[in-house]
């Protein structure tokens, strides 16, 4: 499963929008029934209306009825394996905590963390209670 979803990564990066920046990322995410979203970046002129892959993927899935994910691969084109930012950390929190978190680049370098490493003391509905 692994090779499928940093593949489908790999593909939704081609169809990244980032003519700011030019920093291409694609994701892919694996919900617990087995359907696969992809999502890609998409740049804005205003910065702060960037989204970023992992993000499009997860609003993809919500918007289908999917609540629960198991996996997310992220593949970008950098020598250094690149993990989600903090936006999409706290999202893949809410809808992830157990996932497996597959970083990969175009030269096949791949690693795998648990969320919970990438996030070890996340905020979520549990949070908002005393």
């Amino acid at each position: 499963m692994t090779d499928t979803l940093v593949s489908a990564a790999a593909e939704a990066r081609g169809r990244a929008f980032a003519p700011h920046s030019g920093f291409r990322v694609g994701a892919a995410l694996l919900a617990e029934d087995g359907t696969v979203f992809t999502g890609c970046n998409v740049e804005s002129a205003s910065y702060g209306l960037t989204i970023c892959a992992e993000r499009v993927a997860i609003v993809k899935g919500v918007s289908e009825g999917h609540r629960r994910f198991t996996r997310v691969a992220v593949v970008a084109d950098t020598a250094r394996l690149t993990p989600p930012c903090g936006a999409c950390r706290q999202l893949l929190w809410e809808f992830a905590p157990e996932a497996t978190v597959i970083l990969a680049n175009l030269n096949g370098d791949t690693a795998e963390y648990a969320m919970r490493e990438l996030l070890p003391h996340g905020f979520d509905a549990g949070s908002l209670v005393g």
